[in-house]
């Protein structure tokens, strides 16, 4: 029985499948070959339906039950993961159903990104990506129980990278975690990673996948443990404050916004004989240049690029009100930049070359590139010369992203 298709139009493709034969007997050319994915716990297939390459794992029924039930909490609590998209059950194979979830495009596994060069900083974004992603889970009182860079996709965010749950079989819901429960999660977590990290590196050197600097299996373990303390501290910790030091709780609460959080609760109470405040973040709410963006565009889009994309629309509003004369606000200065600044450099990446990366990752590395070309020209460069640049000899030469992981069929 298929259950909960997200979307109509897929169902007569997906009606179509085969589904009373088992995952692993179905055949070559019904399926998407897919690269680079670790080993998997359980048989999992993709499949193109409707344009949307759909992933199915197949498990015990009531595992497939108990996964759909977690994947839609962590979507109710905007955790990235994977969306889930149906389930299929009653196939008559040895009780067997099948969990269907979408396919994160423009997204990467680990090995991808470790497969030729290792790229400067990209071992350190990488693990502040894994690192925030168990941040986020533990907020919203979710154990892991199986964190490992093999159970995460990753996607470029405006030079960083973000981090999206894969697997979450294993997880467990709670009120909230203890600190007992966080540090067991934590453990877990530096043995899978400096694990898949060590496997990768010998792989790396069997096959001959690029040159440089060898990644330290040990130093990896190291730095998640502290990266992942250090900006739980930062999210959670309290702090004394003299009772006339308003701007404390101020400079707090910004830095907890430069991190991408925004702050719903923020809690003061008296400590030592009313001359001090406690302050602390009850509640603590990631996404907080993405809601600012969309609030003012529609736009969609990571934190990271939320931000360049901020900060472009604030230097666009400067440039507006001086040569309107006026202070312009943000709601028409935000109208016009999408109209007049992002959507026409969307609009003219040439069409073979749109697999290459999402939209607001083209739009970020233009704006790099506009300043690249501003600072070797000595003139100021616009978004529009500068992505004509790009166009012609950055991006032909960028791999396809989106079709790192679909492969040809069969």
């Amino acid at each position: 029985m298929l259950a909960q298709p997200a979307q109509a139009s897929n169902v007569p493709k997906l009606l179509g499948l085969p589904w009373h034969l088992p995952l692993a007997e179905w055949p070559a050319d019904l399926v998407v070959r897919v690269r680079d994915l670790g080993q998997a716990r359980h048989v999992v297939r993709f499949v193109e339906a409707g344009g949307t390459l759909v992933a199915l794992k197949e498990m015990p029924e009531e595992l497939v039950t108990r996964e759909h039930r977690l994947l839609t909490y962590l979507a109710e609590e905007s955790v990235p993961a994977v969306e889930f998209l149906g389930t299929v059950t009653e196939r008559g194979t040895d009780g067997n159903a099948i969990l269907m979830t979408r396919y994160l495009e423009f997204s990467l596994p680990y090995r991808a990104l470790f497969r030729s060069h290792l790229t400067e900083g990209m071992p350190e974004r990488l693990l502040d990506a894994l690192v925030e992603l168990l941040v986020r889970l533990h907020l919203v009182g979710f154990f892991w129980g199986d964190c490992s860079l093999s159970n995460a996709l990753f996607r470029r965010d405006a030079g960083a990278l973000s981090a999206y749950l894969v697997d979450a079989e294993t997880g467990e819901l709670e009120q909230a975690l203890t600190n007992g429960q966080r540090e067991w999660d934590l453990e877990l977590a530096t043995e899978r990673v400096a694990g898949g990290i060590a496997d990768l590196m010998s792989e790396r050197q069997e096959r001959g996948w690029g040159s440089g600097t060898e990644l330290d299996p040990a130093w990896v373990a190291e730095q998640l443990t502290v990266r992942y303390r250090r900006l739980w501290a930062e999210l959670t910790r309290e702090e004394l404050i003299d009772v006339g030091e308003r701007q404390r709780a101020e400079d707090r609460i910004r830095r907890l916004n430069a991190l991408g959080f925004d702050v719903r609760e923020l809690v003061v109470t008296t400590a030592d004989s009313g001359s001090k405040l406690r302050l602390s973040t009850r509640v603590v709410e990631p996404g907080f240049h993405r809601r600012e963006l969309a609030a003012l565009t529609g736009l969609d889009v990571g934190e990271n690029q939320a931000r360049r994309l901020l900060n472009d629309l604030s230097g666009f509003r400067a440039w507006l009100s001086r040569a309107e004369g006026r202070n312009v606000p943000l709601a028409v200065a935000a109208s016009r930049w999408l109209a007049e600044v992002y959507e026409p450099t969307i609009n003219a990446v040439p069409a073979e070359l749109r697999q290459k990366l999402e939209s607001a990752e083209v739009f970020h590395q233009v704006l790099d590139h506009r300043w690249f070309l501003s600072q070797s020209s000595g003139r100021e460069v616009s978004t529009a010369e500068a992505a004509r640049s790009f166009f012609e000899n950055v991006l032909p030469f960028i791999p396809d992203e989106r079709q790192v992981l679909a492969g040809e069929a069969g």
